[in-house]
Protein backbone atom coordinates (compact mmCIF):
# COMPACT_ATOMS: atom_id res chain seq x y z
CA UNK A 1 0.00 0.00 0.00
CA UNK A 2 1.76 3.56 -1.14
CA UNK A 3 0.80 6.72 0.95
CA UNK A 4 -0.19 9.33 -1.43
CA UNK A 5 2.62 12.29 -1.95
CA UNK A 6 0.97 16.10 -1.34
CA UNK A 7 2.95 18.09 -3.87
CA UNK A 8 5.66 20.67 -2.93
CA UNK A 9 4.43 23.86 -3.76
CA UNK A 10 6.61 25.35 -6.09
CA UNK A 11 7.54 29.03 -4.39
CA UNK A 12 6.58 31.85 -6.70
CA UNK A 13 9.54 34.44 -6.60
CA UNK A 14 8.85 38.11 -5.62
CA UNK A 15 9.09 39.54 -9.07
CA UNK A 16 11.72 41.65 -10.67
CA UNK A 17 10.04 44.38 -12.41
CA UNK A 18 8.63 45.17 -8.55
CA UNK A 19 11.86 45.22 -7.49
CA UNK A 20 13.29 47.04 -10.68
CA UNK A 21 10.34 49.73 -10.53
CA UNK A 22 11.37 50.32 -6.65
CA UNK A 23 15.04 50.77 -7.45
CA UNK A 24 13.80 53.59 -10.66
CA UNK A 25 11.82 54.97 -7.87
CA UNK A 26 14.36 55.73 -5.90
CA UNK A 27 16.49 56.40 -8.60
CA UNK A 28 13.92 59.87 -9.87
CA UNK A 29 13.36 60.69 -6.31
CA UNK A 30 17.19 61.17 -6.06
CA UNK A 31 17.86 62.94 -9.55
CA UNK A 32 14.92 65.19 -7.76
CA UNK A 33 16.68 65.67 -4.70
CA UNK A 34 20.10 66.75 -6.66
CA UNK A 35 19.02 69.21 -8.95
CA UNK A 36 18.93 71.89 -6.84
CA UNK A 37 16.62 70.72 -4.45
CA UNK A 38 15.68 73.45 -1.52
CA UNK A 39 15.55 71.61 1.84
CA UNK A 40 13.16 74.58 3.06
CA UNK A 41 10.65 74.24 0.26
CA UNK A 42 7.08 73.05 2.06
CA UNK A 43 5.46 70.21 0.78
CA UNK A 44 2.32 71.92 -0.20
CA UNK A 45 -0.62 70.53 2.36
CA UNK A 46 1.72 69.05 4.73
CA UNK A 47 3.77 70.00 7.98
CA UNK A 48 6.87 68.21 6.67
CA UNK A 49 9.81 70.09 4.10
CA UNK A 50 11.61 68.74 1.35
CA UNK A 51 14.18 68.11 3.67
CA UNK A 52 12.34 66.33 6.18
CA UNK A 53 10.22 64.56 3.50
CA UNK A 54 13.63 63.39 2.44
CA UNK A 55 14.77 62.26 5.89
CA UNK A 56 11.94 60.14 6.25
CA UNK A 57 12.35 58.49 2.68
CA UNK A 58 15.81 57.36 3.74
CA UNK A 59 14.87 56.46 7.16
CA UNK A 60 12.22 54.40 5.55
CA UNK A 61 14.10 53.01 3.07
CA UNK A 62 17.03 52.06 5.18
CA UNK A 63 14.07 50.08 7.61
CA UNK A 64 12.65 48.08 5.13
CA UNK A 65 15.54 46.58 3.98
CA UNK A 66 16.78 45.79 7.10
CA UNK A 67 13.52 44.28 7.91
CA UNK A 68 13.93 42.28 4.54
CA UNK A 69 17.38 40.96 5.29
CA UNK A 70 16.02 39.52 8.50
CA UNK A 71 16.44 42.43 11.03
CA UNK A 72 13.70 42.45 14.16
CA UNK A 73 12.59 46.32 13.67
CA UNK A 74 9.67 47.22 15.56
CA UNK A 75 8.40 51.00 14.54
CA UNK A 76 5.19 51.93 15.75
CA UNK A 77 2.19 50.15 16.55
CA UNK A 78 0.69 49.33 12.92
CA UNK A 79 -1.64 52.15 13.22
CA UNK A 80 -2.13 55.22 11.30
CA UNK A 81 -1.35 57.19 14.91
CA UNK A 82 0.82 55.09 15.85
CA UNK A 83 3.30 55.50 12.81
CA UNK A 84 3.02 59.25 12.47
CA UNK A 85 4.45 59.34 16.23
CA UNK A 86 7.20 56.66 15.10
CA UNK A 87 8.02 59.39 12.19
CA UNK A 88 8.06 62.59 14.27
CA UNK A 89 10.29 60.53 16.88
CA UNK A 90 12.42 59.32 13.77
CA UNK A 91 13.08 62.38 12.04
CA UNK A 92 13.98 63.93 15.41
CA UNK A 93 16.61 61.44 16.25
CA UNK A 94 17.96 61.97 12.33
CA UNK A 95 19.10 65.27 11.46
CA UNK A 96 20.34 65.09 8.37
CA UNK A 97 19.02 67.58 5.27
CA UNK A 98 20.97 68.23 3.07
CA UNK A 99 19.67 66.63 0.00
CA UNK A 100 22.10 64.87 -1.95
CA UNK A 101 23.27 62.89 0.93
CA UNK A 102 19.40 61.72 1.28
CA UNK A 103 19.33 61.22 -2.16
CA UNK A 104 22.52 58.88 -1.73
CA UNK A 105 20.61 56.77 1.01
CA UNK A 106 17.52 56.62 -0.46
CA UNK A 107 19.17 54.83 -3.66
CA UNK A 108 21.09 52.66 -1.46
CA UNK A 109 18.28 51.34 0.85
CA UNK A 110 16.37 50.37 -2.64
CA UNK A 111 18.99 48.76 -3.89
CA UNK A 112 19.82 46.73 -0.27
CA UNK A 113 15.82 45.90 -0.33
CA UNK A 114 15.97 44.57 -4.04
CA UNK A 115 19.41 42.55 -3.04
CA UNK A 116 17.67 41.43 -0.03
CA UNK A 117 14.23 39.84 -2.05
CA UNK A 118 15.58 39.28 -5.06
CA UNK A 119 15.31 35.31 -5.82
CA UNK A 120 13.07 34.59 -2.80
CA UNK A 121 9.78 33.22 -2.07
CA UNK A 122 6.76 35.91 -2.24
CA UNK A 123 4.95 33.82 0.40
CA UNK A 124 7.98 34.31 2.50
CA UNK A 125 6.02 35.67 5.70
CA UNK A 126 7.38 39.35 6.99
CA UNK A 127 6.93 41.75 10.14
CA UNK A 128 6.78 44.83 9.00
CA UNK A 129 5.68 48.42 10.33
CA UNK A 130 2.07 47.87 9.08
CA UNK A 131 1.64 44.22 10.29
CA UNK A 132 2.60 41.21 8.86
CA UNK A 133 2.36 40.85 5.21
CA UNK A 134 4.31 38.39 2.68
CA UNK A 135 7.24 39.12 1.43
CA UNK A 136 6.28 40.71 -2.21
CA UNK A 137 3.14 42.18 -0.41
CA UNK A 138 6.15 43.92 1.55
CA UNK A 139 7.67 44.70 -1.63
CA UNK A 140 4.49 46.64 -2.68
CA UNK A 141 4.45 48.19 0.11
CA UNK A 142 7.74 49.69 -0.25
CA UNK A 143 6.91 50.99 -3.52
CA UNK A 144 3.77 52.65 -2.34
CA UNK A 145 5.61 54.52 0.31
CA UNK A 146 7.93 55.72 -2.12
CA UNK A 147 5.85 57.24 -5.02
CA UNK A 148 3.61 58.81 -1.95
CA UNK A 149 6.36 60.95 -0.22
CA UNK A 150 8.18 60.90 -4.33
CA UNK A 151 5.00 62.63 -5.84
CA UNK A 152 4.97 64.82 -2.54
CA UNK A 153 8.96 65.97 -3.28
CA UNK A 154 7.81 66.78 -7.30
CA UNK A 155 4.86 69.01 -5.85
CA UNK A 156 7.10 70.92 -3.92
CA UNK A 157 9.90 71.27 -6.37
CA UNK A 158 7.77 71.88 -9.73
CA UNK A 159 8.89 68.99 -11.40
CA UNK A 160 7.33 66.14 -12.52
CA UNK A 161 6.83 63.19 -10.30
CA UNK A 162 7.51 59.33 -11.22
CA UNK A 163 3.41 58.23 -10.31
CA UNK A 164 2.87 56.28 -13.89
CA UNK A 165 0.19 53.11 -14.21
CA UNK A 166 2.90 49.90 -14.33
CA UNK A 167 3.99 51.55 -10.81
CA UNK A 168 0.50 51.60 -9.22
CA UNK A 169 -0.43 48.61 -10.57
CA UNK A 170 2.42 46.78 -8.56
CA UNK A 171 1.16 48.99 -5.64
CA UNK A 172 -2.37 47.10 -5.53
CA UNK A 173 -1.31 43.61 -3.55
CA UNK A 174 -0.30 46.26 -0.95
CA UNK A 175 -3.29 48.33 -1.39
CA UNK A 176 -5.88 45.65 -0.65
CA UNK A 177 -3.59 43.86 2.71
CA UNK A 178 -3.84 47.76 4.04
CA UNK A 179 -7.38 48.41 3.30
CA UNK A 180 -8.63 46.25 6.28
CA UNK A 181 -5.83 47.73 8.46
CA UNK A 182 -6.93 51.50 7.79
CA UNK A 183 -10.77 51.83 8.40
CA UNK A 184 -11.62 54.90 10.02
CA UNK A 185 -14.28 53.84 12.15
CA UNK A 186 -15.56 57.31 12.83
CA UNK A 187 -16.77 57.75 8.81
CA UNK A 188 -17.81 53.86 9.02
CA UNK A 189 -19.81 53.66 12.19
CA UNK A 190 -22.93 52.20 11.05
CA UNK A 191 -22.13 51.74 7.39
CA UNK A 192 -22.92 49.11 5.12
CA UNK A 193 -22.05 48.72 1.67
CA UNK A 194 -20.40 46.45 -1.17
CA UNK A 195 -17.89 48.55 -3.64
CA UNK A 196 -16.20 47.35 -6.64
CA UNK A 197 -13.08 49.13 -8.20
CA UNK A 198 -11.86 49.15 -11.43
CA UNK A 199 -8.90 50.53 -12.62
CA UNK A 200 -9.07 51.78 -16.29
CA UNK A 201 -6.82 50.28 -19.02
CA UNK A 202 -8.04 46.78 -17.86
CA UNK A 203 -6.27 47.10 -14.38
CA UNK A 204 -6.81 45.03 -11.64
CA UNK A 205 -10.71 44.76 -10.31
CA UNK A 206 -11.30 44.06 -6.66
CA UNK A 207 -14.21 44.31 -4.69
CA UNK A 208 -14.52 45.89 -0.59
CA UNK A 209 -17.52 45.20 1.76
CA UNK A 210 -17.68 47.56 4.70
CA UNK A 211 -19.74 46.74 7.71
CA UNK A 212 -19.85 48.81 10.98
CA UNK A 213 -16.22 49.99 10.62
CA UNK A 214 -15.14 46.29 9.12
CA UNK A 215 -13.59 45.91 5.89
CA UNK A 216 -13.56 42.81 3.82
CA UNK A 217 -11.28 42.80 0.83
CA UNK A 218 -11.99 40.48 -2.22
CA UNK A 219 -9.35 40.02 -4.97
CA UNK A 220 -12.32 39.55 -7.98
CA UNK A 221 -15.02 42.30 -8.26
CA UNK A 222 -17.90 41.93 -6.61
CA UNK A 223 -21.79 41.34 -7.97
CA UNK A 224 -24.30 43.33 -8.35
CA UNK A 225 -22.02 46.19 -5.33
CA UNK A 226 -24.11 48.73 -4.43
CA UNK A 227 -21.35 51.65 -5.72
CA UNK A 228 -18.99 50.45 -8.65
CA UNK A 229 -16.21 52.85 -9.28
CA UNK A 230 -14.29 53.22 -12.47
CA UNK A 231 -10.88 54.90 -11.50
CA UNK A 232 -7.46 56.33 -13.97
CA UNK A 233 -4.92 54.48 -12.07
CA UNK A 234 -3.11 57.54 -10.82
CA UNK A 235 -5.60 59.16 -9.56
CA UNK A 236 -6.95 56.01 -7.74
CA UNK A 237 -3.36 55.91 -6.14
CA UNK A 238 -3.25 59.50 -5.42
CA UNK A 239 -6.77 59.36 -4.35
CA UNK A 240 -6.03 56.45 -1.77
CA UNK A 241 -3.03 58.05 -0.20
CA UNK A 242 -5.01 61.57 0.16
CA UNK A 243 -3.35 63.41 -2.14
CA UNK A 244 -5.80 64.28 -4.60
CA UNK A 245 -9.62 64.96 -3.43
CA UNK A 246 -12.37 62.70 -5.01
CA UNK A 247 -14.07 66.65 -6.57
CA UNK A 248 -10.60 66.71 -8.60
CA UNK A 249 -10.85 63.69 -9.21
CA UNK A 250 -14.25 64.01 -10.91
CA UNK A 251 -13.55 67.22 -12.01
CA UNK A 252 -10.97 66.20 -14.25
CA UNK A 253 -12.44 63.01 -15.27
CA UNK A 254 -10.48 60.36 -13.76
CA UNK A 255 -12.95 58.42 -12.20
CA UNK A 256 -17.34 58.00 -12.32
CA UNK A 257 -19.64 56.09 -10.66
CA UNK A 258 -21.92 53.72 -10.93
CA UNK A 259 -24.40 51.20 -8.88
CA UNK A 260 -27.48 51.48 -7.01
CA UNK A 261 -25.77 54.12 -4.30
CA UNK A 262 -23.15 55.77 -6.64
CA UNK A 263 -23.08 58.35 -4.47
CA UNK A 264 -21.22 56.89 -1.93
CA UNK A 265 -18.55 56.94 -4.49
CA UNK A 266 -17.18 60.43 -3.44
CA UNK A 267 -17.33 58.95 0.22
CA UNK A 268 -15.13 56.58 -0.35
CA UNK A 269 -11.59 57.67 0.21
CA UNK A 270 -12.60 59.12 3.70
CA UNK A 271 -13.48 55.56 4.60
CA UNK A 272 -9.96 55.20 5.33
CA UNK A 273 -7.29 56.84 7.18
CA UNK A 274 -3.86 56.63 5.65
CA UNK A 275 -0.77 56.59 7.51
Amino acid sequence: MTTAQTPERVPDRVPERLLAANTATAEAIGRLLREGADPRARIPGARWSVGEAAAHLAMANRLMAQIAAGADRPYGDGTPGGLAAANEESLLAYPERDPAVLAEVIEEQAAAFAAAVAGRDAAEPVTTPMGPMDLGTFGSYLLVHQLGHGYDLARALRRPHMVDRERVELSVPFLLTAIPRVVDPRTTAGLRARFTIVLRGGGPRFGVTLADGVARVSERPLPRPDCGIHCEPVAFLLLALGRMTPAQAMLRGRTLAWGRRPWLAPSFPRFFRAP
